[in-house]
């Protein structure tokens, strides 16, 4: 429910106060401190981990040193692009190049601390055992307040990563830049896969819950030259979409049982079962159907349980070692994947139909609604343009 509109001086955002609880606040206009920088926000993603929060599901990264628990007041956004408005200073991109006023940017959506054992060690950097969460760990509590994407403005910290959005990718894809980065578990199976002797090309491949972070794994196999692709999920709309972008297989979970979606699988690979399957349904209980669709010496990626949805029972034997599948979490995006992701985003801007997968912009007023329709059918990717204030407002 929306907690009305503020009206006065300062900078715009919308700020969850709690579960269920989200309505349009003011901050002051932040003074930038040397080696920070202010971007104004043209596009913020909502991300499956916002909606977990907007409901109430708030424990994340579960068993690792970093475990939080999100607290309220919230501004979330952690899938930004933005112009720079000011910095503290010199400071640089991730190429080593001076940012200048007005220069376009995708900032990273963590800050690593720089001197943890994983730091040190050349882990992920979302690894960090003091790790920063923009629209996250990072709450409206703390000044600046501005730490995610929610808002008109957003501040970054110091050692924040930034890189430059390509002239010719258009903001409504560069928004999409952190969640196609998440897709490096893709990469990784490919790897896998000929470090058994499996196919390095020609992979068929499942995903399993066509949402925005589906769909992104989904297209990055497509421009991998992944051949046949099933998209799997319980929405119409976001299945019409995968067929867009190439899947040739679509199964509903409302109109098919795990027994008929595992024979359909089969029988489209010739009785063997995908060679990498991802879960992106962010529900726990999806897995040990992944564990059935994916063939002998195949790869599971686990990609879509960033919140805690409690424990699940699997079989090591039968699901795991007798079949020799592969499991790999993912944890999030990787940094080092943002600006080659943009720019392959960029060469086949005009290729695959992008228009379909930014669905809804949205004004922060309306963030209530949004959040709803990001979890409806009738929307794909809903973002937020908070420097679009509605005529009523």
């Amino acid at each position: 429910m929306g907690d009305g509109v503020a009206s006065g001086p300062g900078v715009r955002a919308a700020v969850m106060r709690g579960p269920g609880r989200i309505g349009v606040e003011r901050f002051p206009y932040p003074d930038v401190e040397p080696g920070a920088v202010l971007i104004k926000i043209e596009y913020s993603g909502i991300c499956g981990t916002d909606k977990h929060t907007f409901r109430g599901e708030t424990k994340q990264y579960a068993g690792t040193p970093h475990e939080i628990d999100i607290e309220f007041p919230l501004i979330c956004g952690h899938e930004n692009v933005g112009v720079v408005a000011e910095t503290g200073g010199v400071v640089l991109d991730s190429e080593g190049v001076p940012l200048q006023l007005g220069d376009r940017i995708v900032p990273a959506a963590n800050v690593a601390c720089g001197s943890c054992v994983f730091c040190r060690g050349g882990f992920p950097y979302y690894a960090c055992e003091r790790l920063e969460d923009y629209g996250n760990s990072l709450n409206a509590a703390r000044p600046p307040h501005l730490f995610g994407g929610w808002a008109e403005y957003l501040y970054l910290l110091p050692g924040t990563p930034l890189f430059r959005v390509p002239d010719e990718l258009p903001s409504e894809i560069a928004v999409l830049t952190e969640e196609m980065s998440v897709t490096h578990g893709l990469d990784t199976a490919r790897m896998l896969a000929a470090d058994l002797h499996g196919p390095r090309v020609g992979e068929t491949l499942v995903v399993y819950g066509v949402g925005p972070l589906g769909l992104c794994h989904l297209i990055k196999a497509r421009l991998l030259g992944c051949g046949q692709i099933v998209a799997i999920d319980r929405l119409p709309h976001r299945l019409e979409v995968a067929g867009a972008f190439g899947a040739s297989l679509l199964l509903n979970v409302t109109e098919t049982d795990e027994a008929e979606r595992v024979a359909r699988v089969r029988e489209l690979t010739g009785g063997l079962g995908a060679d990498i399957v991802v879960d992106a349904t962010g529900v726990a209980t999806a897995l040990p159907e992944c564990l059935r669709l994916v063939r002998y010496g195949g790869t599971v990626v686990e990609a879509g349980a960033f919140v805690d949805m409690g424990p699940i029972g699997i079989n090591p034997s039968a699901d795991l070692c007798a079949r020799n599948v592969s499991l790999l979490g993912i944890g999030g995006e990787r940094s080092d994947f943002y600006l080659p992701t943009m720019r392959m985003l960029a060469l086949n801007a005009k290729r695959l139909p992008f228009e379909q997968v930014v669905s809804h912009r949205m004004p922060l007023e309306r963030a209530a609604e949004a959040i709803e329709l990001a979890q409806g059918n009738d929307s794909m990717k809903v973002v937020f343009a908070p420097n679009t204030v509605p005529a009523s407002a």
